[in-house]
């Protein structure tokens, strides 16, 4: 049985119930598997072995903050290099995920979706119960699969610092 907690993070100005446990700096990184926009198993940590991966979870694609975060993450893709991947994952079904894709032409980021399974969430500590969608979270992966960075928003409105995620996966190549 997963641990369910509460207390840790409100949702409209209520109590959520977050289904899975927090992920630390230093510890082991789960795999997991979650949908590509063609409905594809990705094994999230296994298909991009040897990478540094950056993984961004997120509520949902269609809402202001996802959607300039992912744009953000897009843009800053390119100029990372080969070696590191980042992964932005939500709850949203390949089918919208694919169209979101397209209309902000999102291109350099692998959009993945959790919608079946709820797999990424539970394992990383983001699945918020109530509404079976992710709290924003952002996690740095080297390529041992060791976590060296994680960092859960306080609300589903707040960005990551972007500057922090980006200085750690660079970090995380040497």
């Amino acid at each position: 049985m997963l641990m369910e907690r509460t207390g840790i993070f409100q949702l409209a100005g209520k109590d959520a119930t977050i289904v899975g446990n927090d992920i630390k700096a230093g510890q082991a990184a789960p795999d997991f598997k979650v949908h590509a926009l063609d409905w594809s198993i990705v094994n999230g940590l296994a298909d991009t072995a040897g990478k540094v991966r950056i993984l961004a979870a997120v509520p949902s694609l269609e809402t202001d903050t996802c959607d300039r975060e992912t744009r953000r993450f897009n843009q800053e893709a390119s100029a990372l290099g080969r070696d590191i991947v980042i992964e932005v994952v939500s709850t949203d079904l390949p089918y919208t995920q694919k169209r979101w894709c397209g209309a902000a032409a999102i291109e350099q980021v692998m959009v993945l979706s959790d919608h079946m399974t709820a797999e990424f969430g539970e394992k990383y500590g983001c699945l918020i119960k109530e509404r079976r969608i992710l709290r924003r979270a952002v996690f740095v992966v080297d390529r041992q699969d060791i976590v060296v960075y994680a960092a859960y928003m306080p609300a589903l409105g707040v960005e990551p610092n972007y500057e922090e995620v980006l200085a750690a996966a660079r970090a995380a190549l040497t």
